[in-house]
């Protein structure tokens, strides 16, 4: 894609992930006003709300502080676990009620959905098993339809599931059966494309394919090399990102600018939010990645 082209249905962000955070408090997780500040230098006007108490939680500190930068918010992110069925609801909605409050006062549309990991993201250690039954299944369609509606009749916000490495909804196979199994109405994608490559999936035809559940982006890319060692080894995820599987672009797979393209062509307004996995990290080195990733951003259109 040429840069002239224009992507004028695509708003370009960047997300806490960028800069190492992946928990609410973390002694190796630069501080949230360094994080706002360095975003906004990059160039970015749209961020997520990272792990909730990440961020500040009160609506009026956390939107002078954004304000002050020319910061806007574009959705929050949960964790959660349905295939579980009705056992986990209650804890399931208290998580969600937290977050989709803050994403609405901050003028956000989306709440992002991540499932839970059959392995744990830091230790690895295996907690249930990579497979899901008949009935999990059937507890994790008819219960995110369920979230789906009620953080819209709630909240006014729509929900993006987001495939994810070690987790159920993880492969081209995963992803179709439970897109196949779920409203179209009350639930959407947000298409990953590191993870997405991570499992085996090709980006473009999962967009062209099912252009009209993909309702948000994260735009990520893979190290060819390190993934095939992490496949080879079966690395958990979060070893994996530690050993730099998740790549600053262009360097990575899959190609963004044909991403970029596909998405245009859905003619709708999506967010394509920039979230390349770093955790831990040193605290000097996300802003020159996510200046050099918003300048390549831009030569592809974006």
């Amino acid at each position: 894609m040429s840069p002239e082209s224009s992507l004028s249905r695509i708003r370009i962000g960047s997300a806490p992930d960028s800069w190492g955070v992946w928990f609410p408090d973390d002694p190796q997780q630069v501080p949230w006003q360094r994080f706002l500040d360095e975003v906004a230098l990059s160039g970015y006007e749209w961020i997520e709300l990272g792990p909730y108490g990440y961020l500040p939680t009160d609506p009026a500190v956390l939107t002078e502080e954004t304000a002050k930068r020319g910061l806007k918010v574009s959705a929050g992110t949960v964790f959660t676990g349905l295939h579980h069925g009705e056992a986990v609801w209650e804890k399931t909605w208290a998580h969600v009620a937290d977050n989709a409050a803050l994403a609405q006062a901050m003028g956000a549309q989306h709440l992002v959905v991540i499932p839970s990991f059959w392995r744990d993201d830091k230790t690895g250690e295996v907690l249930e098993p990579d497979t899901l039954t008949p009935e999990q299944w059937r507890n994790l369609t008819s219960l995110t339809e369920r979230l789906g509606r009620e953080v819209r009749e709630r909240y006014g916000l729509r929900i993006v599931v987001h495939p994810h490495a070690d987790t159920h909804i993880d492969s081209e196979e995963n992803v179709v059966r439970f897109l196949d199994g779920t409203d179209s109405s009350l639930v959407s994608l947000c298409l990953d494309t590191g993870h997405y490559a991570y499992c085996g999936g090709d980006s473009v035809k999962l967009i062209e394919t099912y252009g009209e559940r993909i309702g948000y982006l994260h735009l990520k890319q893979v190290d060819p090399e390190i993934l095939a060692d992490v496949r080879a080894k079966g690395t958990p995820f979060g070893p994996a990102v530690a050993q730099g599987v998740m790549c600053e672009p262009p360097s990575g797979v899959p190609a963004l600018g044909p991403v970029l393209e596909a998405a245009q062509k859905l003619d709708v307004d999506l967010f394509a939010i920039v979230e390349q996995d770093m955790y831990p990290c040193e605290p000097d080195a996300p802003l020159p990645i996510a200046q050099r990733t918003r300048a390549f951003l831009r030569s592809c259109g974006a």
